[in-house]
């Protein structure tokens, strides 16, 4: 399989959403909260150009099994 930048992006996004979705599953687990807790980041660029005018929204929650599940996924994107 040939390598390339999309198909490395789409790893990435797997992985991250797939820690996401394991960091839902373990929120109601107390001892577990280190690695559940999220950090927020957003960023919001906008500019009204009197023709063209846009509002763009980007915001990213990143918890640490998010973080573990891009590595794996770069690892894994590796080992192919």
């Amino acid at each position: 399989m040939k390598k390339n930048f999309g198909i490395l992006l789409l790893f990435i996004l797997i992985g991250m959403l797939a820690g996401a979705l394991v960091s839902r599953w373990l929120q109601p687990v107390p001892g577990l909260a280190f690695l559940t807790q999220t950090s927020k980041l957003a960023w919001s660029p906008a500019a009204d150009l009197l023709v063209l005018s846009y509002d763009l929204t980007i915001r990213i929650e990143i918890s640490l099994l998010s973080i573990i599940g891009l590595i794996i996924a770069i690892w894994l994107y590796r080992k192919m």
